[in-house]
């Protein structure tokens, strides 16, 4: 019997249809006992049937919870500036002025006066030294539209896969042999023609060395052995070459003839430097004096420079003939006026003396003729650029080695330096920033000069150890030269020839 009874029990829990008394009220239930409640209390007094209607609705948010609100932000959600009356002034005349009507004329004229009024002032042009600056001119304003600030543009940046990267070989070109060089960092001892012609001195003799075609010539030997070729300097056209010695004198050479011309006489002691202006031939010598040579007419000491305490060791023409560039051992840059031909004594323009160490290297800007770049010894090591006009020192930079000599790359707007000790390497630097560009090493002593080809794009250095190095790193077009290079390889590297 306790069996039977067992399973009545559970056959009782397990029937759905019976209802559950500890379960909860179901929805229908809520409804109906809510509807009831809002009838009863719309008949009590002070409660009206709107409340009733209302508090039937299923709540809309789940009740026990309280609503939050999100705090207000302190002073709004954007910055706005304050716009000073005096600027909007000026943006509204240049609204103004950009409407009218200009004249072409004009217009030109006056945009060419100030950029020769900035290289003037300041050295360089001030377009083309704007923090921020866009290469590409704006786009043509719509039509319909009065002025072009109303134009939405910008300048896309080249991909890198379309960009030119431009190759400059570490190794020299060329390595020619110059035995008994004399290693004296006061002397400038050899120089590139317009027609494509090396001189070097060597000791007391004078070779010639034809870049096209390879040919070495002796032009000249001193008598004595102990005199030596000091200076040597061609004229414009590279037809005749000057010739400073250690006895003092001053030799003119016919190079097509290899014919002496003159042998001029004025100076106490050794011609260390030697620079051309059309017909005068300006000299330096240890005495530190300069003489300008009127090579035309018999009496040729026209003038007589006398700036300098020590050895005048640079000396340079400005581009245009305007100024003469001396550097000396007393540590001073001068610079003079052009030489009148009524040959009257003139004082220096301008006289620096910033370095701390002999200056030598002396280089003129050819496309800025304002521009002089100056270079000190051991005891300085620094590059100073001056403007010649103002007086002022635009910028100087530090290269931790002596400085030798200078040259601007005008291809690529590059300043190009020479150093001894103690890097005794070459450094090419990006104008007017003083960026370095590239550094050309190989010479195993103390680079003495260097001297920038006729197409500006060789440069070719001499040193103490009895080298002359030839560097391709101004080429125009670089990457047609590396294409060429890849597709023709050379059996060697570099062409090792002698210069005598």
């Amino acid at each position: 019997m306790a069996q039977f009874g067992f399973e009545n029990d559970i056959h009782s829990i397990l029937k759905l249809d019976m209802p559950i008394t500890n379960a909860p009220m179901a929805r229908w239930q809520r409804k109906a006992c809510s509807s009831n409640s809002s009838v009863l209390s719309s008949l009590s007094p002070g409660k009206s049937v709107n409340t009733s209607q209302s508090s039937s609705k299923t709540p809309s948010k789940t009740p026990g919870k309280s609503k939050k609100q999100t705090p207000s932000k302190m002073g709004g959600d954007r910055f706005i500036p304050t716009r000073n009356s005096k600027q909007m002034d000026v943006a509204s005349f240049l609204l103004t002025k950009e409407n009218e009507p200009v004249d072409a004329n004009n217009a030109t004229g006056t945009a060419e006066n100030q950029k020769a009024w900035s290289k003037s002032l300041n050295g360089f042009n001030m377009e083309d030294a704007k923090i921020l600056h866009l290469g590409g001119k704006p786009l043509n304003a719509p039509e319909g539209y009065q002025n072009n600030l109303k134009v939405l543009y910008s300048q896309g940046t080249t991909p890198a896969s379309v960009k030119k990267t431009r190759y400059i070989s570490s190794t020299p070109d060329r390595i020619l042999d110059a035995p008994e060089l004399r290693n004296d960092f006061y002397l400038n001892l050899f120089d590139w023609s317009s027609r494509n012609t090396l001189a070097v001195a060597l000791h007391n003799s004078v070779y010639l060395w034809d870049a096209s075609q390879g040919d070495i010539t002796l032009l000249m030997k001193l008598e004595s052995e102990e005199d030596y070729v000091c200076s040597l300097s061609w004229t414009k056209e590279g037809s005749y070459l000057a010739i400073g010695t250690s006895d003092c004198k001053v030799q003119l050479w016919d190079v097509d003839h290899q014919k002496r011309l003159r042998s001029m006489t004025s100076h106490t002691s050794r011609v260390g430097s030697l620079s051309w202006n059309e017909h005068v031939l300006s000299s330096g010598s240890r005495s530190g004096h300069i003489h300008h040579h009127d090579v035309r007419v018999a009496e040729h000491h026209i003038c007589t420079l006398t700036g300098h305490s020590q050895e005048v060791c640079g000396l340079t023409w400005s581009p245009d003939g305007r100024y003469l560039a001396s550097g000396g051992n007393d540590n001073q840059v001068c610079v003079w006026p052009r030489v009148q031909d009524g040959g009257n004594p003139s004082q220096p323009v301008r006289c620096w003396s910033e370095h701390q160490g002999a200056v030598k290297a002396l280089a003129w800007c050819s496309w800025q003729p304002n521009i002089l770049a100056s270079g000190g010894g051991t005891s300085d090591r620094h590059i100073k650029i001056w403007n010649v006009n103002s007086g002022s020192c635009i910028s100087s930079l530090d290269t931790q080695s002596q400085i030798s000599s200078l040259v601007f790359a005008p291809n690529y707007k590059e300043l190009v330096s020479a150093h001894g000790y103690a890097h005794n390497n070459v450094v090419i630097w990006k104008y007017p920033s003083l960026t370095k560009v590239a550094e050309l090493n190989g010479h195993e002593d103390r680079v003495l000069s260097l001297t920038m080809s006729p197409d500006c794009s060789t440069i070719a250095t001499v040193a103490g150890d009895e080298t002359i190095r030839l560097w391709k790193s101004f080429e125009v077009d670089p990457v047609k030269k590396k294409a060429k290079e890849r597709m023709i390889k050379p059996t060697s590297g570099v062409i090792h020839q002698s210069i005598r």
